[in-house]
């Protein structure tokens, strides 16, 4: 018999789900909550093994409560049903400790099994939520600029000369020698394929979106 909790503040969704839940014979619906202070004080006692988490409680947010269910007992299992498809909540609720992800159109016959696979230590998705779970991994990442190369001593004199320090300016105030400001504006050069001063500079303005100076 799998033990399963409902928090949700919509009295007529939540009986609903109990109503769901009731009609497999394999599940209990142990306890329902209204707001995630009434199931965190009460999940410890109830201790239903499956929770169906709404995001959008009138306290707090389901993936906050489930963080804190979380930190206390570790092996519940929370499904988070909702009708937020957004990846940022979908991310956050996952963060948080969530084990699965269904939206609240679902069928009785999805719940059930998302329920099923929840316990059996799955991750229950709605299909259209695992699709952008997947498309996150496949975003393509950020190419590293060659500003991103420097070394934090080139990319500090190069933030000096942007900011219109002279080689002998840069060498006072690093307390280095002015060949040394020369070599390491030589090494800067060809980090970055250009050929002066100015050219760097636009570089390093374009990596920071300020604008290049002409």
């Amino acid at each position: 018999m799998i033990k399963v909790a409902v928090v949700e503040d919509d009295v007529r969704f939540r009986k609903s789900l109990r109503r769901v839940i009731e009609s497999n014979p394999g599940m209990a619906c142990v306890a329902e909550y209204a707001t995630g202070a009434e199931a965190i004080g009460a999940i410890p006692r109830d201790l239903p093994q499956v929770v169906l988490m709404d995001l959008n409680l009138p306290d707090s947010s389901g993936a906050a409560v489930t963080a804190h269910l979380k930190s206390k007992q570790p092996d519940i299992s929370v499904v988070i049903l909702t009708v937020y498809n957004d990846a940022e909540h979908i991310f956050k609720a996952l963060r948080a400790g969530a084990c699965g992800y269904v939206l609240k159109q679902a069928t009785a016959a999805e719940i059930l099994e998302a329920i099923a696979e929840a316990h059996r230590g799955g991750a229950p998705m709605t299909s259209e939520i695992a699709r952008k779970v997947i498309a996150a991994f496949h975003e393509p990442k950020p190419a590293t600029t060659a500003v991103e190369t420097l070394a934090p001593r080139e990319r500090e004199i190069l933030e000096l000369v942007a900011n219109g320090y002279a080689n002998k300016e840069v060498a006072d105030r690093l307390a280095i020698t002015l060949s040394t400001v020369c070599w390491y504006l030589n090494e800067i050069y060809k980090k970055l394929h250009v050929q002066s001063r100015v050219q760097a500079v636009n570089k390093l303005r374009q990596s920071s979106g300020r604008h290049p100076t002409s």
